[in-house]
């Protein structure tokens, strides 16, 4: 009884502070606004979307424009690579070719091809030659040695899903973006999300999510994880436009939070399903560079001629 006499009393005094605002703060909400005019789609709709897409796009020639960042919190710095000319080839299933161009001078900055299985990648600028697996074995603590062309390739094309390996999984989701209209106000963006688990020898893994915005039912964000769980490759597509009857973004930014480095790719040109040869994916080892073996960085020699032989 004494302790709700001692509540009563005290209720005049909490509500007076109420009303002068020493007690409580308030602030605007901002409005929160559904997006409408959203589309919609099965599962098995979304799976066959990607699918499509994926055997549609048999071979890429692209002009780019790329800037690239190597570093973050667990480096405590941040190296900016701005303003370098890139090409990138593609031909299904699994090659891939790569140049970049110094700013400026346009020399070549690096050259990069893979056959899927096995790749090449040549500095000129550090006299370098690098041979190894198109994955990651043994990583380097140079982040940009750890850049394999399937990192390139599956931010480029999303893998299809497979029916015997993997299992496809929907969620309903959404993101809260700022309204470019209003600035009191956040858009509610739904979107999809196939979660796609894979099986291996350890058993099953969640391997990406792919996430459909509801507005064009496009892919805008990919993530890619390895078999521990972790996030390995994160791509963001932004700018979709038509290249001769076929959409495909124009403006895609790749990072990988373990080795902190992200490369922001900018279509300049783009021609999809054109013939490329078989001499546009042949990168012969220059005489004089010092040959680097990934698999096994202390197997490193130098002066050594195109042939291998010094």
């Amino acid at each position: 009884m004494k302790c709700a006499q001692k509540l009563w009393l005290a209720l005049p005094l909490v509500l007076a502070l109420m009303s002068t605002g020493c007690l409580f703060r308030s602030r605007r909400v901002p409005q929160r606004v559904v997006q409408s005019n959203l589309r919609s789609a099965t599962l098995q709709e979304l799976v066959d979307m990607v699918n499509a897409r994926s055997n549609q796009i048999h071979t890429l020639n692209a002009t780019v424009d790329i800037d690239a960042a190597v570093g973050g919190s667990i480096k405590g710095k941040i190296t900016e690579y701005k303003e370098i000319r890139g090409y990138i080839l593609i031909r299904q299933p699994d090659q891939l070719r790569m140049i970049g161009l110094l700013p400026i001078v346009r020399n070549r900055a690096f050259d990069m091809v893979s056959n899927g299985d096995k790749f090449k990648l040549w500095i000129p600028p550090t006299n370098k030659f690098f041979l190894g697996s198109a994955r990651v074995v043994q990583p380097s603590k140079n982040p940009l040695e750890n850049l394999r062309p399937d990192v390139i390739y599956d931010a480029l094309i999303p893998r299809a899903i497979d029916p015997v390996n993997e299992i496809a999984v929907l969620e309903n989701a959404s993101e809260t973006m700022a309204d470019p209209k209003s600035k009191n106000k956040l858009i509610e963006q739904p979107e999809y999300v196939v979660d796609v688990i894979r099986k291996d020898k350890g058993g099953w893994y969640l391997d990406r999510k792919l996430v459909f915005d509801r507005s064009d039912l496009m892919i805008h964000h990919q993530i890619i994880y390895d078999t521990r769980a972790y996030v390995a490759t994160d791509v963001r597509y932004n700018a979709y436009k038509d290249y001769n009857g076929t959409s495909f973004p124009s403006d895609i930014d790749i990072w990988r939070p373990q080795e902190e480095y992200s490369i922001g790719l900018i279509m300049v040109k783009l021609a999809l399903n054109e013939p490329i040869a078989d001499t546009q994916f042949a990168l012969e080892q220059p005489p004089g560079v010092v040959v680097v073996q990934l698999d096994n960085p202390s197997n490193q020699t130098g002066n050594k001629g195109a042939d291998g032989q010094k």
